[in-house]
Formats: C-alpha cells, structure tokens, sequence
C-alpha cells in the first residue's frame, strides 16, 4: 500500500514537472514572439526615421547650395560632393504658400530630391519654354490641386524674380513631345505621372500645367 502510494506520488511529481516545462516552453515562445514583434516595430520606426532624417538633411544642403549660387549668380555650389545636380531657380506656389528648389536636370536620382529642370529647356524664369518636373506623390502633388489664373512666381539665380499665371491643365502621353515645344511665348510646363492616387509608379501618363508670363498672356 505505502509503495503503491510512492509510486502513485512520483508520478504525479513526474507528470507536474513535464507539465511545467511544457508551461515554460510556451511562455519562452511567446516572449521570442512577441520580442520577434518589438525588434521590427523598433526596426521599422528606425528606418522610417532615417528617411525622414535623410529627407531633412539633403533638403537643408539643397537650400545652402541654392543659396551659394545665388549670391554667385551661377551654379557653382553642389548641394553635397558626389551630387550630379546643383540648385538652379526656386518657384513658388503662391496660392498654396509652397516654395521649392528647382534642381537640374530631371532623372531620377535628381527627382527623388526634388523637381528637376530638363536638359535642353529654356531655365525657369528666362524666355521661352521652361519644362520642370517632379514625382506626383512627393514634391509636384501639389498640382493636383492648382487651378487656372493662379499665380507661380520663379526666383532665378541672379536675384529677380518673375510671375506666371496658370493657363491650363491637360493629360499627355508620356513621350508627347509638345511638352517641350516652343510656342512662342515665356511659359513654365510643370510635368508630373498621372492619375495622382496611382499605385504603381511611372506610367505612360503625364499630367501637365502650364503658366505664361505675366505680361504674354
């Protein structure tokens, strides 16, 4: 009886610890998970913050370079040494109280830091036709919501200023060569992809804004 009764506790001792280490496994699984969670959460807000902070920081070297050229009156100053673009006017939305430094040239390593001048195209400010474009989901969004007789107002290098007025809005095909013609008039053409709310990038679609001198229209 006694041993029967020793031998029906350490069974029990037995089956309780296995039980317990199988508590403890889980407990273990859950806290790899959850702390699996926490390091990509914590990895993600890190690399967004990084962005952001990149972001800032090639804004404000843009903005010195700008500054720099202007007091220049020509592109001498690269916003950072390897930088294949430099600072070349600045527009303003004035309607929408938005100021942005136009960059030259227009690929895409210049578009990811800002709206770009093409090659080729009168400069923004002079006569003729000045084609400027700029990624719809980050610096030329603001298109979608310019309207017709709005003013743009263009800061060159060498210190003055000039006022355009929108004329119109349209949707081309991206290899539209109008874009870039000459029409006899100083005008800016403001280029970006198009619809706005599109999930993939790029496209065969280009949605653009046009704006004549003051004084052309």
């Amino acid at each position: 009886m006694i041993v029967s009764l020793r031998c029906w506790m350490l069974d029990r001792r037995v089956d309780l610890r296995y039980a317990w280490l199988a508590v403890r496994r889980r407990l273990s699984a859950r806290r790899l998970a959850v702390a699996a969670l926490v390091a990509a959460g914590l990895w993600q807000l890190g690399a967004g913050l990084f962005v952001h902070a990149k972001a800032w920081l090639a804004q404000a070297l843009i903005e010195q370079a700008w500054q720099q050229n202007r007091s220049e009156g020509r592109t001498l100053a690269r916003p950072w040494a390897w930088a294949d673009t430099t600072a070349v006017a600045r527009i303003t939305f004035v309607g929408q109280a938005r100021s942005m430094i136009v960059l030259a040239g227009d690929s895409g390593r210049v578009l990811a830091f800002g709206p770009g001048h093409r090659t080729g195209t009168t400069l923004p400010g002079e006569a003729g036709n000045s084609v400027i474009s700029g990624h719809r989901d980050t610096h030329f969004r603001i298109l979608e919501w310019v309207v017709g007789g709005e003013r743009i107002e263009v800061e060159r290098l060498d210190g003055r200023r000039r006022t355009y007025r929108v004329s119109g809005a349209r949707i081309v095909e991206r290899r539209d060569l109008g874009v870039v013609a000459d029409h006899g008039l100083d005008e800016l053409t403001l280029v970006t992809c198009w619809p706005f709310d599109a999930v993939a990038p790029g496209g065969p679609l280009r949605y653009v804004v046009s704006a004549v001198a003051d004084g052309d229209a």
